[in-house]
Order: structure tokens, then C-alpha cells, then sequence
């Protein structure tokens, strides 16, 4: 096998480090991983060509900057063109970018649709003019927890691959500090489908320019968790030209609305928004209006006051709310997720609501074990509908003589719960014997 195709398959020529220096194929997973593959074992990893997905764990690859690389005999080609290989996964590496601008177009050969660098350090400047009009099967890429110089000032690079990322649909950078995103960059991107920028370091002010006009105008989810941004109205604002936007995670940042926050317009297109872990302590508004999903789990609400039409599914799981939000603002609802919260009971007439719902969620709740209250969870079970948790989740605080019971274990039985229910009759029955006998 050539040194090319080797290089090409994950930029594998690495040099052996005396231990587990060979490749390990789980033919039932159809998996190959390479530990510090060098030329002189290269046969091992003739084993990973029946893998589907191939990953190469730790080297040095900068040994080879200087190692010619000429264009691939028939012979070659017809050997790439043959493997079934789809994904290949690169980690623990430093990756010098004049190696891989080399051969990186090589890829065009195979089938590979998913290229994912893990804990990489990517060194130096590579020339990109070889990739000028090139396309490539690779429809996917990602990098985790990379290390490289800033994205500003490589717009030429994302030029000259600008055949190739214009056809990308999924693109994730995370666990790389990224504070921004040039705005050229963001329009090169024209059929990205799928961005995360999850666990950087992005602020209120880097999403305007990343998603200015004409950046990513096919973008359907985008997830942001996990960054420094805190303005509701500045990421309302920052998103608002992404008018195909369905799915975005704002996830684990520490977010506060202001009162300029009523004047933004989130994307009309947007359907599931995710708000949890987010320090809220009430709803911020406006929302985008026709939702189908909302999180606002983990946070400090007490209250929910909301009219969404739209909306499907509602998870408030880890607040403080007192009582259950009213069904009726949420006419197409059909899954409520309400545990660990510091409700008592559940009213008769949202019981019956709730009845209407596919699943609902209300474990480690402090639940009062009245006859209303064990009641209603007890018909909710009997009909189905309470998701994971029950019974073991769903547990007495109060009255003294049923706390720490399971609910599903209170006794709601008539003669119990309704007994005045009994007595009525029976003392209506006796007057009016009386009353004949008289």
C-alpha cells in the first residue's frame, strides 16, 4: 500500500511509540482504531479495510511536512474507490495544515462522508490553492477540544475550499475556545444544515457578525450550550437572519432579559428552543411564536403564564413551581414534564386535562396524599399516562399518618374518600320512611 494512501487514510503514517503501535478491527461493530501507526507496521492496517469507520489515536505527523506526495496511480485510486470506509476519526495528534492541505484532496476518491479531529493540535499555514474547484463525499465535520490559530484572517483558505464546504451539512466546533466567527466564513457555508459551537467561549456580541447576512441561509439547528453569552434580546437579535432556523439549544448560559428584549423577532421557522440550565427566574418574552418544543428545565421558576398554541412539548422539570400550568394556554400539547418541582396536588379539573395528555412526568414532587391528591395521580396512572417514575418517584410529604408512602399505595377508596357521598342517600332513604310511617 502507498505511502499517499496511508497518509490519506486519517493521515495515519504516524511513528510507532513501542507500544500498542498496530491497528484492533471489532469486525461485529465494523469499527477500526490505530494506535501510533507507522510505515514500518502498515500491514496491520490492512485489517481496518473492511471497517466502516476507521479512528487513529496519537503519532507525530510533522516527521512527514517534507515527504513527497505525488498524484495517485490508477492502481491507487481504484483501491480507494473500493473501501466501504465512511467515517475516520483523528485524535491526540499535532496536524501540521501543510499536510493536510496536501491530502486532503485525495479524500475525493473515497466514500468517507464523516471526518471528526479529536484533541488535536492544528499547526501552521497550509497552502489550499490544490482544493481550488475541488469536491468532496464529505458531507460532515467536526473538531473537539482543537487547538489552532483564530478563524479570522483564513478567509483565503475557506476560499479556495469553497466548492467543497458549500456542499457540507454538518459542521461542529466545540471545546475549542472559540470567541468568533468571521461573517465570509459563515457565507461559504451555503447548504450547512447543522452547526454546533457548543463549550466556547462565545459573548453577546460575536453572533451578529457570525450570522449576518447571507451566513448559513440553509441553517436549520444550531447549538450555542455551554458558551459565555447572558442577553436574551443580544442572541434574539444575533440569530434573527437565520429565517430557516427549527432547532436552537441555548443551553447552560447564564441568560437575563431586559426591557429591550420585547422588541426582537425571533426567526418564524424556529420550532424547538431550548432554554434549560439557563438561571431564569421567569420566562423571558417574547418566544418565538409557533414553538412545538420548549425546555426551560433546570432553572428558578415559580410561575408559568403562557399562551402557545403551537406548543407540543413543555419540560419544567427542576424549577419551583407550586402548581401545575394551566392546559388549557397549551391547546395542542401532548407531553408535560414537571419532576422535581414543589407541587402538592393536582385541582379535579386539570387532572382531567392532563388525562388528555400521551405522557406526563410529576415524580419527587412533595405531594399532599389527600384524597384529591393521590386520587388524581392514581387515575392519571390507571390510564397511562405518567411517564418514568411511577410508582417509586411518587411519594407522600404530607399527612403526617401516610408521609414518605408511596402514592400508588394510598388507599382512595369510596367509603374512605366519600363517605358523605354514602351517608346522604341513606339519610334521605330514612326520612322518607319516616315520613310514610307517619
Amino acid at each position: 500500500m502507498s505511502v499517499a494512501v496511508l497518509l490519506l487514510l486519517g493521515l495515519g503514517l504516524l511513528v510507532a511509540e513501542g507500544r500498542r503501535d498496530r491497528c484492533f478491527f471489532n469486525r461485529t461493530q465494523e469499527y477500526c482504531v490505530c494506535y501510533n501507526l507507522s510505515e514500518e507496521t502498515s500491514s496491520s492496517i490492512i485489517q481496518c479495510l473492511s471497517a466502516t469507520v476507521v479512528e487513529f489515536q496519537g503519532g507525530d505527523l510533522e516527521k512527514y511536512i517534507a515527504f513527497p506526495i505525488r498524484d495517485l496511480d490508477p492502481s491507487a485510486i481504484e483501491t480507494l474507490g473500493s473501501l466501504v470506509i465512511q467515517k475516520i476519526i483523528i485524535g491526540n495528534v499535532l496536524v501540521p495544515e501543510i499536510l493536510l492541505a496536501r491530502v486532503l484532496r485525495f479524500f475525493s476518491y473515497t466514500h468517507v462522508q464523516e471526518l471528526a479531529f479529536e484533541s488535536c493540535i492544528f499547526q501552521g499555514t497550509g497552502d489550499w490553492s490544490a482544493m481550488d474547484g475541488q469536491t468532496l463525499p464529505i458531507v460532515s465535520l467536526s473538531f473537539q477540544n482543537v487547538t489552532s490559530s483564530p478563524l479570522t484572517g483564513h478567509e483565503q483558505a475557506f476560499s479556495s475550499l469553497g466548492r467543497w464546504l458549500g456542499t457540507l451539512q454538518e459542521l461542529a466546533v466545540t471545546g475549542s475556545r472559540v470567541t468568533s466567527l468571521p461573517c465570509a466564513i459563515g457565507r461559504v457555508f451555503r447548504a450547512l444544515r447543522s452547526l454546533s459551537l457548543a463549550q466556547n467561549s462565545l459573548g453577546d456580541g460575536s453572533l451578529a457578525p457570525a450570522f449576518c447576512q447571507g451566513a448559513f441561509p440553509r441553517l436549520q439547528e444550531l447549538s450555542l450550550h455551554h458558551n459565555s453569552l447572558s442577553s436574551y434580546h443580544s442572541v434574539c437579535e444575533g440569530v434573527g437572519l437565520l429565517l430557516e432556523l427549527r432547532h436552537l439549544d441555548l443551553s447552560h448560559n447564564q441568560l437575563m432579559a431586559n426591557s429591550s428584549s420585547s422588541s426582537c423577532r425571533w426567526p418564524a421557522s424556529l420550532r424547538h428552543f431550548n432554554l434549560s440550565n439557563t438561571g431564569l427566574h421567569e420566562v423571558p418574552m417574547p418566544l418565538p411564536p409557533n414553538l412545538e418544543v420548549l425546555d426551560v428545565s433546570h432553572n428558578h421558576l415559580r410561575a408559568l403564564d403562557l399562551l402557545l398554541s403551537s406548543l407540543k412539548k413543555l419540560f419544567l422539570s427542576q424549577n419551583l413551581l407550586q402548581a401545575v400550568p394551566s392546559i388549557r394556554n397549551y391547546p395542542r400539547l401532548d407531553t408535560l414534564h414537571l419532576d422535581n418541582n414543589s407541587i402538592s396536588e393536582l385541582p379535579r379539573d386539570e387532572v382531567k386535562l392532563l388525562g388528555r395528555l400521551q405522557d406526563v412526568a410529576m415524580a419527587d414532587n412533595p405531594f399532599s396524599c389527600s384524597c384529591s391528591g393521590a386520587g388524581g395521580l392514581q387515575a392519571l396512572a390507571a390510564s397511562g399516562h405518567l411517564g418514568q417514575g411511577w410508582p417509586g418517584q411518587y411519594r407522600c410529604q404530607s399527612p403526617a399518618q401516610y408521609q414518605g408512602w408511596p402514592v400508588a399505595q394510598v388507599p382512595v377508596s369510596v367509603l374512605r374518600c366519600h363517605l358523605a357521598a354514602l351517608v346522604a342517600p341513606f339519610c334521605v332513604v330514612l326520612a322518607l320512611l319516616a315520613v310514610a310511617g307517619a
